[in-house]
């Protein structure tokens, strides 16, 4: 259970970062764009990576919290998400692409409106050390759709 190659390559990530976000919340709605300030850190004596997310979304304050690790015992990623937007909590699982050098995630999240739960899918690619690309699909009357794509930009790149 000692951090190892996947637990480093996270760690990578640590540091103060800017995110641009896009979400739709419908397949066919028009996008709304805000900007957040994220945080990285490992904890728990680098087995997780936590972030820490501030800004305002719907002209709300907007607060998010999410953890990543990789299982050892498994040999996969987990992924929990909370936020003041709702009461729920994401989780997710998923397996490293290296051809795309990204983080591919599936599991469930509750749709806020029809409160059933829908599949969800995360692509998480880290582009090079001060980029990152969050892209997040939703599953819409049986079609998938990007929800959500978040840009992120280490600060002081």
């Amino acid at each position: 259970m000692t951090p190892g190659p996947m637990q480093q390559m996270m760690a990578k990530s640590a540091g103060a970062w800017t995110g641009v976000v896009t979400m739709w919340t419908q397949a066919a709605a028009q996008p709304v764009t805000y900007t957040m300030e994220s945080n990285f850190e490992m904890i728990l004596g680098g087995r997780y990576l936590q972030e820490s997310d501030k800004g305002t979304m719907f002209n709300m304050p907007f607060e998010g919290i999410g953890t990543a690790g990789y299982d050892n015992a498994r040999k996969i990623f987990v992924s929990s998400w909370v936020d003041n937007m709702g009461t729920g909590i994401i989780y997710l699982e998923g397996t490293w692409d290296a051809a795309s050098n990204s983080i591919h995630y599936s599991g469930k999240s509750t749709d806020a409106l029809t409160k059933k739960d829908i599949p969800t899918r995360e692509i998480y690619k880290f582009v090079d050390d001060n980029h990152q690309l969050l892209e997040m699909y939703f599953t819409e009357n049986g079609k998938e759709f990007k929800g959500m794509e978040i840009k992120y930009s280490r600060k002081g790149s």
